[in-house]
Formats: structure tokens, C-alpha cells, sequence
């Protein structure tokens, strides 16, 4: 049975990590969190990208003031400029009286819009306004409403690419990523999964109604989180344990607690067979790391558990970058 270890990291508004890369990050977002600019946050589902967005604003000159947050791909067109903006009474049908936007009740604070590349093109343009002037018009209004916000977005989508693609503005483009940030997936943040694993199960052992308590895990069990590639990063992980608790019985979770995909029953979304077009390199990369780290660095036991030979483990992690 695996016991909680000693080393805990450390808890930067809410992020839980003690990986270099990490660190190094947290250092970065201090520096960036001081000047008035935009910044655009990358990053894969599931990584905290709204965390770090939270992170700028509670470091900013701006913390007094509202952080308002929303996910631009929850809405259709004109319910995002609706959300954005306002509305006056009578703009669209249901429009039954004024309503103000996101930029408005954040006047003086922050506006986080998460996946931006999602934003139709006719609300682009309408951002790009208050980007460019600070000021906007509510949808069905003729008056101009003046506003101070910052802007941080985020996105898992490669925003060149969907400018070359005619889904997004150039020039918006270059307004809201003034400052990039890019956010590293769990697998590659070093001894994050072990210290994200005894983490969540603190926080379930501490709420009301979970049926048990987890004071150990079997070390089969503890293999296969270490050893899986964890495509929907924290928040996957974050589900795991909640499920753990809830099927498994007794203090120690079992590998028989964990999800029917960590213990190898049907498909693994992480190989990149399985992926969709364009993400099977990063995919692949995750399987390696992670077969790496279950391992403990030995590429002989890695490539085994890959089946692969250890020089075909060795060109692939030439190939993807991955470090020794």
C-alpha cells in the first residue's frame, strides 16, 4: 500500500504543483500580472486556464475590482453579444428590458473569455472595438458605453492557424495575445500526477456525504495513474478520485476503483490512434513521458511497456523532444 508522501508543492492561487516548469510559470505570471495588457492563455482542455487567468487578476493592480469569466462556445451568436455587451429592451425578441454585459459589470477588473477562437465573426468585430477604443454598443442600442477592462482569453486552439483557416481576425489576433502563455499538459509537469492524486483525495476525504474515507492506495492502482496519459489533464484526474470514492469500498483505493479506461478496458483515448487528425504527435508524446515516469527513467522497462524496442523508443523521443 502507497501512503501519502511527505512533499506537498506548493498552492499558487489555487494551481497545485511543485514541477520546475511549473514554478517557472508562476514566476512569469507575477511579472505579466503587473502591466495593463492582454494575454492570451494556451493550453489543453482540463489544464486550468481559467486558474491562471484568476491568478492575473488577483496579482493585478485590477484585484479590487470584478473578474467576470465566460465560455464563448456555450452560446450562439447573438447570445454572446448579448452576454459581452448588453442589450437595450426590444433588441431581439425576449429582450424584455435593458440587460448589461460582461464588459460593464467588469468596468475597472478583468474580462476572461474562455476558448476565444470560438467567437463567431461578427461578435470578433465587435470585441475588436473594445479592444482597440475601450468603448462598445449594446446590442440594439445607438449610444457608445465607455468601459476600463483587461482582457485575458484563453484557447486550446492555435489562433495563426485559424486566421489563415478565415475563422478568426488577424488584426483581433494580435490584440488579445500580447502577452502568450502557454499552459504545460499534467503528463509532462514532473511528480504533478502523484501530488494532484493525494490532493483531490484530501478534498473528497474532507466533504460532507462521500460514503469513505482513502488513507492509501494499492500499488497497482497507483501504477496506473501514474502510468496513464491523462488527455483530459486535472480535470480527468480530479474525476477519477470523485469516482474512486464513490464505487470503491474501505480505506485503501483499488485498481478496481479506477475508471474501466485506466485499467486498460476499451479504448484509451491518448493513444494517438485513437486521436483526431493533428493530435496524434501530441498524444504519442504523452504515452512516452508517461510509460518514462511509470517506469522511473528506465527506457528498457518503458519501451517493454510500450512494446517497442528500446531503439525505437529512443528515435521517438529524439523525434518529440522528450529529455532523457
Amino acid at each position: 500500500m502507497i501512503r501519502r508522501p511527505q512533499r506537498r508543492g506548493q498552492n499558487f492561487h489555487g494551481m497545485i504543483s511543485g514541477a520546475p516548469q511549473m514554478e517557472a510559470l508562476f514566476r512569469l505570471l507575477e511579472r505579466v500580472a503587473r502591466a495593463n495588457v492582454s494575454v492570451l492563455v494556451r493550453g489543453e482542455t482540463g489544464t486550468g486556464k481559467e486558474l491562471v487567468a484568476r491568478a492575473i487578476h488577483e496579482l493585478s493592480p485590477r484585484q479590487k475590482n470584478a473578474f467576470r469569466a465566460v465560455n464563448c462556445a456555450s452560446f450562439s451568436s447573438e447570445l454572446l453579444a448579448s452576454e459581452l455587451f448588453g442589450h437595450v429592451r426590444g433588441a431581439f425578441t425576449g429582450a424584455v428590458r435593458d440587460r448589461r454585459g460582461l464588459f460593464a459589470l467588469a468596468d475597472g477588473g478583468s474580462v476572461f473569455l474562455d476558448e476565444i477562437a470560438e467567437i463567431p465573426l461578427e461578435v470578433q468585430a465587435r470585441l475588436l472595438r473594445v479592444l482597440q477604443e475601450q468603448r462598445f454598443v449594446p446590442v440594439g442600442g445607438t449610444d457608445a458605453v465607455k468601459v476600463d477592462v483587461r482582457l485575458i482569453s484563453a484557447t486550446n486552439k492555435a489562433l495563426r492557424r485559424e486566421v489563415e483557416e478565415g475563422r478568426f481576425r488577424e488584426d483581433l489576433m494580435y490584440r488579445v495575445r500580447v502577452v502568450p502563455i502557454f499552459l504545460p499538459p499534467l503528463v509532462e509537469r514532473q511528480g504533478d500526477v502523484e501530488l494532484l492524486v493525494w490532493h483531490f483525495i484530501e478534498k473528497f476525504n474532507e466533504r460532507a456525504g462521500m460514503p469513505r474515507r482513502i488513507e492509501a492506495i494499492s500499488a497497482e492502482a497507483y501504477q496506473a495513474l501514474l502510468g496513464y496519459a491523462w488527455p483530459g489533464n486535472i480535470r480527468e484526474l480530479r474525476n477519477v478520485i470523485e469516482y474512486a470514492f464513490v464505487v470503491g469500498e474501505g480505506e485503501a483505493l483499488a485498481y478496481e476503483d479506477l475508471p474501466p479506461e485506466l485499467r486498460g478496458e476499451g479504448p484509451r483515448a491518448g493513444r494517438g490512434e485513437r486521436e483526431e487528425e493533428g493530435n496524434g504527435e501530441r498524444s504519442e508524446r504523452q504515452r512516452i513521458v508517461a510509460a518514462l515516469r511509470a517506469a522511473g527513467g528506465s527506457r528498457e522497462d518503458a519501451a517493454e511497456a510500450l512494446g517497442i524496442s528500446r531503439t525505437t523508443l529512443w528515435r521517438r523521443m529524439k523525434e518529440f523532444g522528450v529529455e532523457g
